[in-house]
């Protein structure tokens, strides 16, 4: 998988973003030397956190969110199936997106959003999830 774009979104926290880098194509390249793991280029991302703002309108509305690591933007949620149930502050949701830029956060145009409030343990695994993650892609 290193060095080739992911297929699928590559689950993340917004603080492994922050040093992805653009690269030609529309892909990022996400740097993981320290973790002794070679890079891994992308196009799309999931992350997981908690709705703090959310603004209607214009392009489709946009939402703050945070997860363990940091905040993050998302463009495009009012356009997105199922994504205005999620749309309000304290929720917990997952987003699956294009990202867009990373500087001086993550910012990504929503393709998919989950609510997933009703179980605490997808808040509480999340961060665990991601590490094994990253653990296992060589």
């Amino acid at each position: 998988m290193a060095g080739q774009a992911a297929c699928p979104p590559l689950k993340v926290l917004a603080a492994q973003l922050r040093g992805a880098v653009r690269e030609a194509g529309g892909t990022w390249r996400l740097c993981r030397a320290e973790a002794g793991r070679a890079p891994l280029r992308l196009r799309a991302v999931w992350m997981q956190g908690t709705v703090l703002q959310v603004e209607r309108g214009g392009g489709g509305g946009s939402a703050r969110l945070r997860d363990g690591s940091g905040p993050f933007t998302v463009l495009g949620v009012e356009d997105v199936p199922r994504g205005r149930p999620c749309l309000s502050a304290g929720k917990y949701v997952m987003v699956m997106g294009a990202l867009r830029s990373v500087s001086p956060e993550p910012v990504l145009r929503a393709i998919k959003m989950t609510d997933l409030s009703e179980n605490p343990v997808h808040e509480e695994m999340w961060g665990l999830e991601v590490e094994e993650l990253h653990r296992v892609i060589p």
